[in-house]
């Protein structure tokens, strides 16, 4: 999600991305957090989910683009908008008592030949 994200704050040669916190999270630990909740018994009740680490989404943006090895910039904008919305600091980390996934960014990275 992070690439789709970096794509359309692109301006030219530049990615405009909110210096807010995210905690990412890989597919496979979405996939097994989603089964999980498919199965449980009903809880009336949001579960948040997210990966073990945070990150500032510009720091993450200017990460995934070195290891795609691509040249453009990073840009840290309080005003970039993240899918049409005005983000605030932690607007993409998960509350207390979130299910914390195990799978760190390092790891993902070497499973999946660098985050591409």
């Amino acid at each position: 999600m992070v690439m789709s994200v970096l794509w359309r704050q692109l301006d030219g040669d530049a990615v405009h991305l909110a210096p807010v916190l995210i905690q990412p999270m890989a597919a496979d630990d979405v996939a097994a957090a989603v089964a999980e909740a498919a199965v449980a018994a009903p809880t009336n009740a949001v579960v948040e989910v997210a990966g073990p680490e945070q990150f500032r989404l510009d720091e993450l943006g200017r990460s995934m683009l070195a290891a795609r090895q691509d040249p453009r910039s990073v840009v840290a904008d309080p005003d970039a908008r993240y899918f049409g919305a005005k983000l605030g600091e932690r607007s993409l980390v998960p509350a207390d008592g979130a299910r914390i996934a195990g799978t760190r960014l390092d790891d993902w990275r070497a499973r999946t030949a660098g985050g591409r």
